[in-house]
């Protein structure tokens, strides 16, 4: 099932205590799939690279309107040895009904 959609079936929508992506898409998006799954207290952690500042200052809006916030960047070595980071958002209050919006709309107008 796609994100978009299992973000808003009732039997997945905020059950989770946490939820985890890898580095696929930009911030504010993987935001809007993946919060909507973290339940009130729970925890979205996003995969991104090195230096994600300006990434995290970017997707600030989608986060606050899913009921997340920013916590914290955690810089991480893959075995690779490759710099990564690790964004932690805390999932503060329940996300609008109307959120993941359908397949391919967070991409071409993400919220930020």
């Amino acid at each position: 099932m796609r994100a978009e959609d299992a973000g808003s079936d009732l039997l997945y929508r905020e059950k989770f205590d946490v939820a985890v992506s890898r580095a696929v898409a930009d911030l504010s998006v993987l935001t809007e799939y993946c919060l909507p799954f973290v339940k009130v207290g729970g925890t979205f952690i996003a995969l991104k690279g090195p230096k994600p500042e300006e990434e995290i200052d970017r997707a600030q809006k989608a986060i606050s309107l899913l009921g997340g916030e920013f916590e914290e960047k955690i810089p991480i070595i893959l075995p690779d040895g490759i710099a990564h980071s690790l964004i932690i958002i805390r999932k503060l209050r329940q996300a609008p009904a109307n959120y993941p919006r359908k397949a391919g709309k967070p991409t071409k107008k993400p919220l930020d």
